[in-house]
């Protein structure tokens, strides 16, 4: 009986170790986020407006110089429009931000976690990641280019799965020339 109980001892021991050091080996690589950008484009039918969003913070997770994962918070709350200046600008900003579009009062932070990696070829990955705006999330998947100190990517978002429908042809009729189009695209770099 001693004989068994020290052999248990000995297996759970050894397995915590195990897992002890599988866990310290997978290292946070964390974003550097003055240097990071991540740009976005919406489009209407009569043209298109450009902006910002600043990184709130972020890491990615890494493992034997592989990437294994990773986290990401934005802050809804800096949406800029760069290609507006004065009254423009800051209508349509505060139009993002209000209720129509991304709530930031109520919803001043956007979170991204990648849940899967596949390695394609040297330099880029397949990621499955989960998406949260607005309190929806919905998973996304995209190719991140990967370097030694930086990661960038394009995603394109359908903004209606998150709840931010106004101007959208899919929801709403007549809208004519003032329709917004569901899908807006994300241009990241990031630096760490």
């Amino acid at each position: 009986m001693k004989k068994n109980l020290f052999k248990v001892a000995f297996v759970s021991a050894m397995v915590m170790s195990l897992l002890s050091f599988t866990t310290l080996s997978a290292q946070e690589k964390k974003i550097d986020i003055k240097d990071s950008n991540i740009t976005w484009e919406g489009e209407k039918v009569t043209g298109s407006h450009q902006g910002t969003i600043d990184l709130k913070d972020g890491y990615f997770l890494v493992e034997d110089g592989e990437l294994k994962g990773g986290e990401f918070v934005m802050d809804m709350s800096s949406i800029t429009a760069t290609d507006l200046q004065g009254e423009d600008k800051g209508k349509l900003e505060g139009h993002l931000k209000s209720d129509d579009f991304f709530g930031v009062n109520t919803y001043p932070n956007s979170k991204l976690v990648i849940t899967s990696v596949a390695k394609k070829n040297d330099g880029t990955y397949g990621i499955v990641a989960d998406l949260s705006i607005k309190d929806h999330t919905n998973e996304v998947t995209f190719d991140l280019d990967w370097e030694e100190n930086s990661a960038s990517t394009e995603l394109t978002i359908d903004r209606t799965k998150y709840d931010v429908r106004y101007g959208s042809g899919s929801f709403f009729d007549n809208l004519g020339d003032k329709t917004i189009y569901d899908n807006f695209e994300l241009d990241v770099a990031l630096e760490f």
